[in-house]
């Protein structure tokens, strides 16, 4: 029977490439005998294969009914995972809850459709981008295992640009280990591993690497303001203006080209203009992209959180304002000095946006070995944050209440910014507070601008007097420094990895405007070189798999 096969038909669908899939039928006696499917990358095999004559009835994608003895079983038992290009993973949190969402994309999307789901008022047949009512069924057994919603997306007019399938079934562990199982059983299907499904979206094209970014930043935003900057990368805001300063760079080196191959049928002035003008438009694309990198990581802050270090010397009630702040006993409060002997951390929606906030020891001279290690972490965690905020107690810095001057404790001096906070506490320990305006802080110390009068607040955390104006003050803070005159839409950089590219780009048009002109065909390699960094950020020049591995790994399983 087997030398009835056609070997020229079987190879002709092996190396079909435009396919994923073929049915190829023969006859005997003009008897359908069987529908075998070739898969490409697939080394047809005769001897490997055996056909049952008892089952003879096939259904509609070429699998005998309710058996698995057609002569495909056994060759797609054997696909390697490259080879299983359909992939499927739950993209909603796995728990209880009323529904998840389980995600198919690729060639065989529209076969796991017919393969596992029934018919429930809808057609055979799944209608592109509408949700249907289906059962979920078992492909082997035809075991009923959830009532859900299915939505086929056609390719490329889905996420990923491949056929997609969602199956929406109830949340609950039972049901979806079934269903998981069940579509493990489909010898063209294999788990996807994490991001794979965005890298798919970007491979097709749908997304760059700033989409990318900016949809991975937008699952993990916490904060108003972490959600807008997301929001903006997501939709291509930043890939529009990464472009922008590509096709300036590469103007520049038609520019030069056209110097290159036509320089010669001008004169030595037209020489110099044409040079001269190259020179003006390198310079004024590094002022421009020096004007992104000079915005004091505003966007890559907003991204992680803003490093916030509340510091101070000890029983000044540090760790009272961490806990209002936490609203909750975060930390241990004593009125033992030295009670906080590490840094605590926390993160916080402050004002809208993402502080990430740090408890530390009191700074004080001591004998105690393990208090000593605490000092030395508070001064480095104060150093690397992007705010510091200074807490006083109140009655032990006011030196002069005539004269309402404050004084800070020398062991505090060393540790103070030109932009420290201070916050002044147990101002309820004090009968006739002078009003905030007539307080005058006295040698703030070398890191300190002492023409500046510090920005500061009175209040008790005992008693919460003055809490709220502190807590509008600091908001207010957080808002000039990072919102003020900052357009949401206009961080291009929110990853390190932004500023590497960039900071390239800057160097290699810095060494184009070096060349002399003698050199000029040199120098056009050090703008290919701009070009191709600024690229990199949106991926049209990125080639190396570390880059985008790391990328995509971050992603959840179902994305």
């Amino acid at each position: 029977m087997l030398r009835q096969w056609r070997a020229s038909i079987i190879q002709k669908a092996v190396k079909d490439l435009r396919i994923q899939r073929r049915q190829v039928q023969f006859r005997e006696n003009n008897f359908t005998l069987a529908s075998v499917v070739l898969h490409r990358s697939f080394r047809w095999n005769c001897r490997l294969h055996r056909f049952n004559r008892s089952s003879s009835q096939l259904d509609a994608t070429g699998y005998a009914s309710r058996t698995h003895t057609t002569l495909c079983a056994k060759s797609e038992a054997t696909l390697s995972d490259a080879q299983r290009r359909t992939i499927y993973a739950l993209s909603t949190p796995p728990g209880k809850a009323g529904i998840a969402v389980i995600r198919i994309s690729g060639p065989d999307a529209l076969d796991v459709w017919q393969r596992v789901t029934r018919r429930n008022k809808s057609g055979a047949v799944p209608t592109p981008w509408m949700f249907q009512r289906r059962y979920v069924v078992d492909p082997e057994t035809e075991e009923r295992l959830d009532d859900s919603l299915t939505v086929f997306f056609k390719g490329p007019k889905s996420f990923t640009t491949e056929d997609t399938l969602e199956l929406h079934i109830h949340s609950g562990r039972a049901v979806l280990s079934a269903v998981l199982r069940a579509l493990a059983k489909l010898p063209y299907c294999r788990p996807a591993v994490p991001g794979e499904f965005t890298r798919r979206a970007f491979e097709g094209g749908r997304l760059d690497l700033t989409q990318v970014e900016g949809l991975r930043d937008l699952i993990d935003a916490e904060t108003e303001a972490q959600r807008r900057v997301a929001v903006s990368g997501a939709e291509g805001a930043a890939r529009a203006r990464y472009a922008v300063l590509r096709s300036q760079i590469l103007e520049c080196l038609v520019f030069v080209e056209g110097f290159i191959d036509f320089g010669e049928d001008v004169d030595e002035l037209g020489q110099e203009a044409m040079i001269r003008e190259a020179h003006n438009r390198a310079l004024n694309i590094i002022s421009s992209i020096r004007s992104h990198l000079d915005d004091n990581r505003r966007g890559e802050i907003l991204r992680s959180g803003i490093k916030l270090a509340i510091f101070g010397p000890p029983n000044a009630g540090k760790s009272s304002l961490f806990n209002f702040l936490a609203q909750r006993d975060a930390a241990i409060t004593s009125p033992i000095p030295g009670t906080t002997r590490d840094v605590l951390t926390l993160t916080l929606d402050i004002g809208g946006f993402p502080v990430v906030l740090s408890d530390t020891a009191g700074l004080r001279e001591t004998s105690d070995t393990v208090e000593q290690v605490g000092v030395g972490r508070a001064g480095n965690a104060v150093k690397e944050a992007d705010l510091s905020l200074c807490v006083l107690s109140l009655p032990d810095v006011l030196y002069s209440r005539d004269n309402a001057l404050v004084r800070i404790p020398d062991e505090v001096k060393n540790h103070l910014k030109p932009d420290t906070l201070f916050l002044l506490n147990k101002s309820d320990t004090i009968e006739s507070l002078p009003l905030n305006q007539s307080l005058t802080f006295t040698d703030h110390g070398n890191n300190y601008n002492n023409s500046k009068r510090p920005q500061f607040w009175t209040a008790s955390l005992r008693t919460s007097e003055g809490t709220q104006s502190f807590l509008d003050g600091l908001a207010q803070v957080l808002r000039s420094r990072y919102s003020d005159g900052f357009d949401y839409t206009s961080p291009l950089i929110t990853h390190a990895r932004h500023r590497d590219m960039l900071e390239r780009a800057v160097m290699h048009l810095e060494e184009f405007i070096a060349f002399s002109p003698s050199e000029v065909d040199i120098a056009a390699e050090s703008l290919r070189y701009a070009a191709r960094a600024i690229g990199s950020v949106s991926g049209l020049d990125v080639g190396v798999e570390e880059v985008l591995g790391g990328i995509f790994s971050s992603f959840c399983v179902g994305k």
